[in-house]
């Protein structure tokens, strides 16, 4: 290699970094996934855009010599983008829901696969020679079969993401439907590079048949000795590059191995990651996401790109091939849609959110690309063809977000995502209080240890347990691993699973229910969960106090975890420091319920009139709680007491040196009187009512009574 050479790669590779990120980030601004415009940057550096202009300044910028090299770091990129497609396909997404997602998958690669193959049937005459060789019309006509079958997983998720649908039915659905169709896509591609390959019914058998052994060996060998990786990145605290280093040595030499079988290295890549740990190695995943997304978007997979748009040369389709260019879209289009389209409708799902799926299966993006990109190694797809199946390949990419939003526009997607998450509450039998549990890391023990008191707190009532992950893709930290890969759906499968266990554990919650969402504004996701449950309380930990603070559907009880660590609700006596404010007579509300689910003794700490006190806390009252008045220059704090206080901006609260939970109370409507919310929360149903209200007491809309 000269340093001719040399200069020119290295040239090469500043330009494609630029020309992909630009184009990256002019698609995202016109709604789009980056990798629309990625594609299309390495499209226009070639003879369809660059090459158009005087001088063939595409040959100038990438001559012959250097291309091998970046073809080189092209299969380097597709290799890990493979591996991480395998990683991220998680097949609890499909758990509940298998029936579905199976007839959804079969229904959107039958259809297309056959109408694909009847298109390959009709269009092989114009393109049955290859580099001056003729091709195998069977070849030919499964692999445009296959090409039209394929749904792009990345980017499917990331439109999910970036909309908030991850638990809406399309969402649910659509995420099912294409991990199933990962397997079943992949593994028929698999057995038609070894029809194509083998040529004779002996040679296809032999590589049927060491593919069959390569997968017992890595299921039944590999993914056991894999499983230690968790425990390896736990020991360490982090992933180190030993460990790092260890996956690539197996993901490279997986690909070697599919390589020498004869069913292209994709797939060695695609199953190592398919094979790696799923339950409880989130934190890896999240970390091998995040050393790979400099090499492999930023370096790699434009190199992909750019070789890819080289071998695309639109101005060749020609007007003689609109027609087929057509055809190829149309049978693309319907096809992919009205295939998942029936099986959604064969499902029961509903008409509109059935349109939504068959939206979202029709999206291809990269993954399309890489298929294509088999198919012209195979020799199977001549250089007008593959150039249309490109253009198919971005086009019904670029129409996915347009579709979804007219078919499912923003106010259906609020909407369902409320309603799911009214009917996943649990009847209610008691007041009700959301339980907050921000990214809820480790093991169940693990969150009953973290949050002990937090959840004591909830003792009695009706609980909702609030699982609110993070996603990563902030505008300063955009996560793109995988272009445009998410990698906090196993999170969120695991967040659930854990969030029901830990449910499942309380004994003294009158019913449990979990809610979960995955998004980048908790404050906005928390008060329409909090609305969607109509939560009389949420729970929050003291280390969420800012967020806790932002919350506007329902008073909020912050919970310190490490103040009076003696001190329970349970066991000791509940003392409230009212202030005379909103947030200081919620508090009193508060901590009359942890009194009457707890200790049943409570000591209010106030200047009102005791008769008042009596009166508004006669609900508790006559259901066994004993309650003290004590003036606040008359208080001595008792090492037995469980406090609870208005908030620490409250100018009038009174606080001692060490208080459990802090109440907030930022709601904007009326603020009802007090002994109306007292009778509202706790009043046994059976109670005996007294015909004449109290003093103060009055409609829902009234003054609260002033102590």
């Amino acid at each position: 290699m000269d340093k001719h050479t040399v200069a020119f790669l290295l040239l090469d590779v500043a330009v494609i970094i630029a020309v992909a990120r630009v184009g990256g980030m002019i698609a995202r601004a016109v709604r789009q996934p980056a990798v629309v415009g990625e594609i299309a940057a390495g499209i226009a550096l070639g003879p369809s855009l660059l090459g158009l202009l005087p001088g063939n300044p595409d040959q100038w910028l990438f001559p012959e010599e250097v291309r091998p090299l970046l073809g080189g770091l092209a299969q380097i990129g597709l290799v890990l983008f493979m591996f991480i497609v395998g990683l991220e396909l998680d097949m609890r997404l499909t758990r509940g829901r298998e029936r579905a997602a199976a007839s959804i998958s079969a229904c959107s690669i039958v259809l297309p696969f056959g109408l694909g193959a009847a298109l390959g049937l009709l269009l092989y005459p114009s393109h049955d020679t290859v580099g001056g060789v003729e091709i195998e019309r069977l070849g030919m006509v499964l692999f445009m079969g296959v090409a039209m079958s394929i749904t792009a997983f990345p980017v499917l998720a990331r439109i999910l993401a970036d909309r908030g649908m991850m638990r809406t039915v399309p969402g649910v659905f659509s995420l099912a439907a294409a991990a199933v169709d990962d397997i079943l896509a992949w593994t028929l591609l698999a057995f038609i590079i070894a029809i194509i390959e083998g040529g004779s019914p002996l040679e296809v058998a032999k590589i049927v048949g060491m593919t069959l052994v390569y997968a017992v060996i890595m299921f039944g060998i590999v993914r056991p000795l894999l499983a230690k990786l968790v425990e390896w990145r736990d020991a360490a605290g982090r992933l180190t590059p030993d460990i790092l280093a260890v996956i690539l040595i197996g993901v490279f030499l997986s690909s070697a191995a599919t390589d020498v079988i004869g069913i292209h290295q994709i797939f060695g890549a695609f199953m190592f990651g398919a094979v790696m740990p799923k339950v409880g190695a989130e934190q890896l995943h999240r970390e091998i996401l995040e050393r790979l997304e400099q090499v492999s978007v930023l370096l790699l997979l434009p190199m992909f790109f750019v070789v890819t748009g080289l071998s695309v040369d639109l101005a060749g389709i020609g007007l003689s091939g609109l027609w087929q260019l057509g055809l190829v879209l149309v049978v693309a289009i319907a096809g992919k849609f009205l295939g998942a389209y029936a099986g959604a409708r064969v499902s029961a799902i509903p008409t509109r959110q059935s349109a939504a799926i068959a939206v979202l299966m029709n999206t291809r993006g990269l993954t399309e690309l890489v298929i294509l990109s088999a198919g012209r190694d195979l020799g199977v797809l001549s250089d007008d063809l593959f150039a249309m199946l490109v253009v198919m390949a971005l086009v019904t990419t670029v129409l996915t977000e347009p579709l979804l939003r007219l078919v499912y526009p923003d106010t259906v997607v609020a909407n369902d995502i409320a309603a799911a998450e009214r009917r996943a509450l649990a009847a209610a039998t008691a007041p009700r209080v959301l339980v907050v549990l921000r990214d809820p890391d480790g093991t169940v023990e693990d969150l009953r240890a973290r949050h002990r008191r937090l959840l004591d707190c909830a003792t009695g009532y009706d609980v909702v347990l609030a699982g609110l992950l993070t996603m990563t893709d902030k505008p300063a930290r955009r996560l793109e691993v995988g272009v445009p890969v998410v990698p906090d759906f196993a999170a969120m499968a695991s967040a659930v699973e854990k969030l029901n266990l830990l449910g499942a554990s309380l004994t003294g919650a009158g019913s449990v229910s979990v809610l979960c969402r995955f998004g980048s504004d908790p404050a906005a996701d928390l008060d329409a969960m909090a609305r969607n449950a109509n939560a009389d309380v949420i729970v929050i930990d003291a280390a969420d106090r800012a967020l806790g603070e932002m919350l506007r559907a329902a008073p909020v009880a912050i919970v310190d975890e490490n103040a009076a660590a003696g001190a329970a609700p349970s066991r000791s006596v509940i003392t409230c420091e009212v202030a005379d404010s909103r947030s200081g007579r919620t508090a009193a509300v508060v901590g009359a319920g942890l009194a009457l689910f707890g200790s049943r003794s409570l000591t209010i700490v106030s200047t009102g009139s005791r008769r008042r006190w009596l009166a508004d806390l006669r609900p508790v009252i006559e259901r066994g709680v004993r309650v003290s008045l004590v003036e606040p220059k008359r208080h001595r704090g008792e090492d037995a007491a469980f406090t609870v206080a208005a908030a620490a901006d409250d100018p009038t609260h009174m606080r001692g040196p060490d208080i459990p939970v802090t109440v907030v109370d930022n709601t904007e409507t009326s603020e009802e009187a007090l002994g109306d919310r007292m009778t509202t929360l706790y009043a046994e149903a059976t109670a005996p009512t007294d015909p004449t209200p109290s003093a103060g007491t009055g409609s829902t809309t009234s003054s609260p009574e002033r102590h």
